[in-house]
């Protein structure tokens, strides 16, 4: 029976674009992240007894609580008076993404993220880790090929509108010479 549908012998298959690695490697630091976690506190527990691991853990997450609300007062604040001034928000007062992912490290449960955590608390390390990511997005936009979602970016990137105002009209050329009442408005 024919579908329409092409069949395909079963010696030649379909090429798969190959996964990039860090989809491939992803799920194993993932899973290596999770023991290593899971090991360093059943360490801390057994030098310094299950309350007090219980205790860390609570504390890390109240603590990131507080960072993540800090972070967004700023960054709510930051807007509110953005808007009242009619620009955009600056970046002066930057690092709120930073303090928020750090407040989530310190929410996330274990002591290796918790250690992540409280170093992107500290500014130099903010700057430093903002840096890195700048360049690592700028590297790989530089490399894309054309046609992809990079290209894009980078497109829009180059090509900012500079707010100036091009006069000009557009005109419509009639294509049908059907009559001109053949298309009613939509409203009565």
């Amino acid at each position: 029976m024919t579908t329409g549908v092409p069949t395909s012998s079963p010696t030649t298959r379909p090429a798969r674009p190959r996964r990039s690695r860090v989809r491939r490697y992803l799920p194993l630091a993932v899973a290596v992240w999770l023991v290593l976690e899971i090991w360093l506190l059943t360490v801390v527990a057994g030098a310094a007894g299950g309350p007090a691991v219980f205790l860390l853990l609570v504390a890390g997450f109240v603590a990131g609580a507080a960072v993540m609300k800090r972070a967004g007062r700023r960054a709510f604040q930051n807007l509110n008076e953005a808007v009242q001034r009619g620009g955009t928000p600056s970046s002066r007062r930057g690092g709120n993404g930073w303090l928020m992912l750090a407040g989530l490290l310190l929410m996330i449960p274990g002591m290796i993220s918790d250690a992540l955590g409280l170093l992107l608390l500290i500014a130099p390390v903010q700057r430093a880790v903002g840096r890195l990511a700048e360049r690592t997005v700028e590297r790989k936009l530089r490399v894309s090929a054309p046609g992809t979602l990079g290209d894009a970016f980078q497109q829009v990137r180059i090509h900012r509108p500079d707010g100036k105002v091009v006069p000009g009209e557009v005109v419509r050329e009639r294509q049908d010479d059907g009559p001109e009442d053949s298309r009613r408005p939509l409203t009565p």
